[in-house]
């Protein structure tokens, strides 16, 4: 089948692009290389490239003709530097959501696979030994300031456990992104309902692998611990490092994605559907850190105690939807995963 994959020159899109092709499908790698992505211009996946931004509904539409799914990666990622930068990302992220599927629609093209992301839940999965399972408000500055980084039950005051996070969890976005991110899922949503389409939303964890882009907002912690590295410095750790994560390896998303192209042909008509894609096994920050820094050979990480106010404690995911409905699970350990990351090569 012939697919485009936008976003297909970066971190994710270039993996899913040569599942594809492994797989038998035509990956056809639609991406604007913009330069907040790709400082220098990448190396294009060995497969069919169209330059183009996918608010540019007529690129959109050549670029369709003859496909038969789309793999929607293209998006600005990050917390960004400030709420100034909110236009841009609704701009890049949801308008051009927007014109994708308005372009779909006009094509014919049925079948979506769109990357969503943790980040929409907010706060992860917490149980009070009083009042059971709450959900956390945002985090204080005087807590943060004062190094109180777990939160706290809203109700009583007492410290909780946190848990995995299912995909009926309610939605609670607490930046710019995240909000993004779940704007473009009710797109998704509302296109497979108009249209008859089948779509499903893939909520990426932390995503880490060889080829992650260093030093951009694309990058994620584990590359800047990684870039950091390289340089000959020492991971710098924000809060305690007790955050917990789902470090979730690229080539596992890249096969969730198949998976998901492979579904959304046997979805009911009008239907889309979110699931979690992470390794299950959670991870704090610390750890990566720690793993990464020994396999690389030091210096270990350093805990530094700082926090940016748009980032949660913890997050991780509860994937059995996706493994009981499309059969998937991830096949690289971390431990594995994280010695290849050591000494692959970071994008430049």
């Amino acid at each position: 089948m012939r697919v485009l994959v936008t976003g297909g020159a970066g971190f994710i899109g270039s993996h899913i692009v040569a599942a594809l092709t492994a797989a038998g499908h035509e990956p056809v790698v639609y991406d604007a290389l913009l330069p907040a992505a790709h400082p220098r211009e990448p190396e294009i996946p060995d497969a069919e490239f169209v330059r183009g931004d996918v608010r540019d509904a007529a690129a959109l539409e050549a670029a369709l003709r003859g496909v038969g799914a789309v793999c929607h990666q293209a998006a600005m990622v990050g917390l960004g530097s400030g709420f100034g930068d909110a236009p841009d990302y609704v701009s890049c992220n949801d308008h051009g959501t927007a014109v994708l599927l308005a372009a779909m629609a006009r094509q014919g093209v049925s079948r979506l696979v769109q990357a969503g992301s943790m980040v929409v839940y907010g706060e992860g999965r917490y149980v009070c030994p009083v009042h059971g399972v709450v959900r956390p408000g945002p985090r204080e500055v005087a807590d943060l300031d004062a190094g109180r980084f777990e939160p706290r039950c809203p109700l009583c005051g007492a410290e909780m456990a946190p848990g995995l996070v299912t995909e009926d969890a309610p939605a609670d976005p607490r930046n710019v992104y995240a909000t993004t991110k779940l704007a473009q899922e009710h797109l998704a949503a509302a296109w497979a309902r108009a249209t008859g389409g089948r779509a499903v939303s893939l909520r990426y964890h932390n995503v880490y692998g060889p080829g992650m882009p260093r030093d951009t907002p694309y990058a994620g912690v584990a590359s800047f611990f990684r870039s950091a590295l390289e340089r000959g410095e020492a991971p710098r750790v924000f809060e305690d490092g007790g955050q917990r994560r789902d470090f979730v390896h690229v080539r596992d998303v890249a096969t969730a994605n198949l998976a998901a192209l492979d579904a959304v042909g046997d979805r009911p008509e009008g239907r889309h559907t979110a699931y979690n894609a992470g390794s299950g096994h959670p991870h704090t920050v610390g750890e990566m850190a720690t793993a990464l820094a020994t396999a690389f050979g030091g210096p270990m990480p350093v805990v530094t105690g700082e926090y940016r106010l748009g980032d949660v404690r913890h997050i991780t995911a509860d994937s059995a939807r996706l493994r009981r409905d499309l059969g998937w699970k991830p096949s690289v350990e971390f431990g594995d995963g994280v010695v290849e990351f050591a000494h692959a090569p970071l994008r430049s």
